[in-house]
């Protein structure tokens, strides 16, 4: 659906979060990214992509919609970034940046961007939210990781990534930081923003993209996230049953949503 929108928003982020030796800060920042047409203004935003730090790589692991409409878009850009400090210490990290877009001419422009912020670290993790985090079948990217450290996802979530795992690996891209508070849109607040939600991009090593991978393994994950306890469950395809919706935001990803 659209992917140069996604293209414009991958290329700014990843030129807002690495840099040579020596280009570190938000004057760099916005020099790097007037360059490729995008407003420097937006480099104020940037906030833990742009790390104190003489040198930075970043990867972006995903990029899936959290909204697409006719003039509008929000592009959940998932990413890990290893940073290097003065030191020459290597530290691993990562942010989701909600990247916002609007339809302009000659291109999409991006508007504001919108990192993720999880909180801090609970104390002590509980046996569950540690069980998830040590599952080899459960992938998580940095900004879903600290979520699940800070204690702010609901065990529903948890419970269900556990029985999905049982049956699947499972890649997920969003849990709670970095998703738009509402449903893209709408006033209809979103189940990720509580901690009532996950978003899988990958199953079993196959992009829900990709349209290589088999509709009959995404609609089986589809219809297990319901099993497992979903009450809202979006992808690219719209199954029969109440639990079940498809539009064109979720051609990317398949989204679990739960009440309690």
């Amino acid at each position: 659906m659209q992917p140069h929108v996604k293209q414009r928003a991958v290329t700014l982020v990843s030129a807002l979060g690495a840099w040579p030796p020596g280009e570190q800060g938000v004057a760099a920042a916005r020099t790097r990214i007037a360059a490729l047409g995008y407003a420097p203004a937006l480099a104020d935003q940037a906030g833990p992509l742009l790390a104190d730090a003489p040198e930075a790589v970043i990867e972006v692991v995903d990029a899936q919609y959290g909204g697409i409409l006719d003039n509008t878009a929000s592009v959940l850009v998932v990413c890990r970034s290893w940073i290097r400090s003065a030191e020459g210490t290597m530290v691993a990290d990562g942010v989701t940046v909600d990247v916002r877009l609007s339809r302009a001419q000659p291109d999409w422009t991006v508007t504001a961007l919108h990192p993720s912020t999880p909180g801090t670290a609970a104390a002590t993790p509980s046996a569950q939210e540690n069980r998830v985090l040590a599952d080899p079948r459960i992938t998580l990217p940095p900004a879903a990781t600290a979520d699940l450290r800070a204690g702010t996802i609901h065990t529903s979530v948890l419970t269900a990534l556990e029985t999905l795992a049982e049956q699947h690996t499972v890649d997920v891209s969003i849990l709670r930081s970095g998703h738009p508070i509402y449903v893209f849109g709408t006033s209809r607040p979103s189940d990720h923003p509580v901690g009532r939600a996950v978003d899988v991009w990958r199953v079993d090593g196959r992009a829900i993209v990709d349209p290589a991978t088999p509709r009959s393994l995404v609609e089986s994950f589809m219809r297990a996230g319901e099993a497992a306890g979903s009450y809202n469950v979006g992808g690219p395809y719209r199954l029969s049953g109440a639990a079940f919706f498809s539009d064109d935001t979720h051609h990317d990803h398949v989204h679990l949503g739960f009440r309690t």
